[in-house]
């Protein structure tokens, strides 16, 4: 049984950190481990253009501790008032990726996109200038089963959308079905995609056990077991269209178990810990550095990390909760529950 491992220092290619008093709680989970990670743009308002995202990218690194080094990757939220020119600027500011979220599919998506077919000139423009588009893949039909719209999207609008633009990079976000993952296989190389841990760990059943788990609800929604299963194989497969994206979707306790609750689940907490035990369980962890330091940064075109971390075997208890904004408190996953992985800092060595 292997104890420990060593890996580049990985990156978070999905992640939300939030805004305003959340950002110095946030923030320090995430740089922790990651050194670098894809921020999410969809605030309240969103984050439609370079300089809103050049304040956001400045805000997040007030909120780095001192003995960290983070590098926060912007995105700029797609809407139907982005134009060519708004892709062009933001190229040229170094805005890393756009994200595309189907109007009202999940938290803050309001000022989404309710035709693709109406974005194609902007999407011409971000295949020209090579940036890559981010994908929270799920239908927004009513009619379309919660367990069946990110199926659905991909065969209906991710299918249609690739066929349009093949030569647009895309990142298909927390994929969750075999569907997806089989469509990632089949698909050119300019369409990855990330995989979450949450998604890796649970199948739908978590969110019954023993009542309604609101810690539990993310989107897309938690899949049966063959699904689960499906997204281990591709993940520990070594293939490099699949890599990192945790999806830590931090919501206070008070919007979590709440009439309608928030979807999202907080995993930053111990995101690389979690998935040591899934590639740990799978007897594949000498494949987790390509999966969490390699293959996202060789798809977006930029290095590898030179720092290393080390995993060590070492069972902890997750706190049952963690300070956010006021009074209130995340609760993260595995509240109260051990993780079988740490990663060891520079007091072990000592």
């Amino acid at each position: 049984m292997v104890d420990a491992i060593e890996l580049l220092r990985p990156d978070d290619w999905h992640v939300h950190l939030r805004d305003g008093d959340a950002l110095r709680e946030l923030v320090p989970h995430t740089a922790r481990v990651f050194a670098r990670a894809i921020v999410m743009p969809n605030l309240v308002p969103p984050v439609t253009t370079a300089a809103l995202a050049a304040a956001y990218r400045d805000r997040i690194l007030h909120a780095v501790p001192r003995d960290c080094t983070f590098a926060p990757l912007m995105t700029l939220y797609l809407t139907a008032d982005t134009r060519p020119a708004d892709v062009e600027a933001a190229a040229r500011a170094g805005i890393t990726a756009i994200k595309l979220y189907p109007a009202g599919a999940t938290t803050n998506s309001d000022a989404g996109v309710t035709s693709l077919a109406a974005c194609d000139d902007s999407l011409c423009a971000m295949a020209s200038c090579g940036m890559p588009l981010l994908v929270h893949g799920e239908s927004i039909d009513p009619r379309v089963d919660v367990f069946d719209r990110e199926a659905v999207f991909v065969r209906e609008s991710l299918a249609p959308l690739v066929d349009r633009h093949p030569d647009l990079r895309i990142v298909l976000e927390h994929v969750s079905t075999a569907e997806a993952v089989a469509f990632v296989e089949s698909a050119s190389a300019n369409v990855a995609a990330t995989i979450t841990a949450h998604h890796l760990l649970f199948d739908r059943n978590a969110m019954f056990t023993g009542g309604v788990r609101p810690h539990m609800y993310c989107l897309p929604v938690l899949k049966r077991a063959v699904h689960r299963d499906a997204l281990v194989r591709a993940a520990t497969s070594g293939n490099p269209k699949f890599f990192l994206g945790t999806d830590s979707a931090p919501h206070g306790r008070s919007r979590k178990e709440a009439a309608c609750g928030c979807a999202g689940v907080f995993t930053a907490h111990a995101a690389l810990e979690l998935y040591a035990e899934v590639f740990a369980e799978a007897g594949a962890l000498a494949r987790l550095e390509g999966f969490a330091s390699r293959f996202g940064p060789a798809f977006y075109g930029l290095p590898a990390n030179r720092e290393r971390v080390r995993l060590v075997r070492e069972p902890w208890t997750v706190p049952q909760r963690y300070p956010f904004v006021g009074d209130d408190e995340l609760v993260p996953l595995r509240a109260g529950e051990p993780v079988q992985w740490r990663v060891a800092t520079s007091e072990d060595a000592a």
